[in-house]
């Protein structure tokens, strides 16, 4: 899936409690995406800082389902931890 910033609303993080240097788009009407464009890997640490993320967009509406859109690798145990936390993981060019 090739990235293009135009197709998606930015949102602004704040609106949700979050640190104003993270991005968040909405990617549907019930969809919200945490974008992390690196070319480093996402390890467990990056996947927990992600899982308070997703629980402060939640806070303001319990109803919107949270992705992580990526760009780099991940590791395998922090897809598997952010996948049982409902977190479904979106991997762009």
């Amino acid at each position: 899936m090739k990235f293009n910033e135009e197709t998606f609303e930015y949102l602004n993080p704040e609106d949700y409690g979050i640190n104003k240097r993270q991005k968040i788009i909405r990617v549907s009407d019930d969809e919200i995406g945490i974008v992390k464009l690196r070319k480093s890997r996402i390890i467990m640490k990056d996947g927990k800082q992600i899982i308070q993320i997703s629980e402060a967009i939640k806070s303001k509406n319990s109803m919107l389902k949270v992705n992580l859109i990526i760009s780099g690798p991940i590791c395998s145990k922090t897809t598997k931890y952010l996948n049982e936390n409902n977190i479904n993981i979106i991997c762009i060019d």
